[in-house]
């Protein structure tokens, strides 16, 4: 289920065709999710609950089609590599991926690997280097995080399976074993689209929501968390000893928020947009855990043609287009917009998950919340 297919509206502006950030043209999204094995923990065997998350800026290689690209940091107890060239150039030169906390590395080196391959295929034999862009959340509570299960095969059927149309989400690729306030988290998209005298304008957001204290979970300004408290749904690990919980204190957690859209940004304004996704996480109740990386990436596709970092033939100069800062407003909007109803989505979208020593994950129970919802006067119907 996801919250327009049900009824519920997030904020005022109209999401895209499919409500992801594949509706900004040429962005992609692959997963690959790794399940096996239940019971008690045996490091290196599982229980597996994890798995890899690439978003694909455009069609072609991103390394010959750069975008440009900022960043934003809300709270630093997290991982997101590549960031310090990124700040540093204003652009965005490869495929961004998302994974557990402890599978950074080699899905930063597989990465490496994979444009490798691409390059050495097409016979390039010069002088070249990558600073992935790869970020995390924890997943240890479910998942046999030290085992270290991802695998640089997980991340090239994540590429290889990038798609346009919808995508998948709630327990599936880097969101696999997420906890969002105390229930079942994981991976959620979403898009919005303004228009305006600067011409209509995309902006799509893809979560890794593993963030949030039940009590303070808020959807489309309904105290959700409180009408559902962790006495009646226990978030994981409450009702097992500290040592087998692997949790953290509720807080605890992390979320990644990458951003996409078609207007023409420099980086300085692709900054200016990351910066919002704050905002649409403190409108879900988050971003107050001093324990959680809240990380955010805004790229955008909409100056083609700019020169890659290595080859021949660059050229000195290249003209680029930049929306005016005044027309930037309805863009910011849209970025809060979809930052928090992608929240809401993988919420709506994941599933009970029972991980390492039986510990659980309890989804958000869709019939539930939109009792409260009809209640709080905020959902049409209280069984979609």
């Amino acid at each position: 289920m996801r919250a327009r297919d049900a009824g519920l509206r997030i904020g005022v502006l109209e999401p895209g065709p499919l409500d992801a950030i594949t509706d900004v043209a040429g962005v992609r999204v692959g997963h690959e999710t790794l399940i096996w094995g239940d019971g008690p923990l045996v490091v290196g065997k599982g229980p597996v609950r994890t798995g890899v998350t690439v978003i694909l800026p455009r069609h072609e290689h991103a390394w010959d089609a750069p975008v440009f690209a900022g960043c934003h940091t809300l709270n630093g107890a997290g991982e997101m590599t590549g960031l310090e060239w990124l700040r540093e150039c204003g652009t965005l030169a490869g495929p961004v991926a998302i994974t557990n906390t402890h599978s950074v590395g080699v899905v930063r080196d597989a990465l490496v690997r994979y444009e490798a391959e691409q390059r050495i295929a097409r016979g390039e034999t010069g002088h070249w280097w990558s600073l992935p862009v790869v970020a995390e959340t924890y997943d240890g509570g479910l998942n046999d995080i030290n085992g270290m299960h991802v695998t640089t095969e997980h991340v090239q059927r994540a590429l290889a399976s990038a798609q346009r149309g919808p995508v998948a989400e709630g327990n599936v690729g880097g969101g696999t074993g997420m906890v969002c306030f105390g229930f079942k988290g994981g991976i959620g998209t979403a898009s919005r689209v303004v228009t305006g005298p600067a011409g209509t304008y995309t902006v799509g957001a893809l979560v890794q929501a593993n963030f949030g204290r039940r009590e303070l979970l808020r959807i489309d300004g309904v105290p959700v968390g409180q009408e559902i408290p962790t006495r009646e749904v226990p978030r994981p690990g409450q009702q097992l000893a500290p040592d087998r919980a692997a949790m953290g204190p509720p807080g605890a957690g992390s979320i990644i928020v990458i951003l996409a859209t078609d207007a023409p940004l420099l980086p300085h304004q692709c900054d200016r947009l990351a910066q919002r996704a704050g905002l649409g996480i403190a409108r879900v109740g988050g971003g107050e855990g001093n324990g959680s990386g809240d990380i955010f990436l805004a790229f955008s596709t909409g100056n083609a043609g700019l020169p890659p970092e290595h080859g021949g033939n660059i050229p000195v100069q290249t003209q680029v287009t930049m929306l005016a800062n005044t027309h930037l407003s309805d863009l910011f909007a849209a970025a809060i917009e979809a930052t928090e109803a992608a929240i809401v989505n993988a919420l709506l979208a994941a599933e009970t998950m029972v991980g390492r020593d039986g510990n659980v994950a309890h989804r958000l129970d869709p019939a539930r919340l939109f009792d409260i919802l009809h209640r709080y006067g905020r959902a049409p119907s209280p069984h979609p």
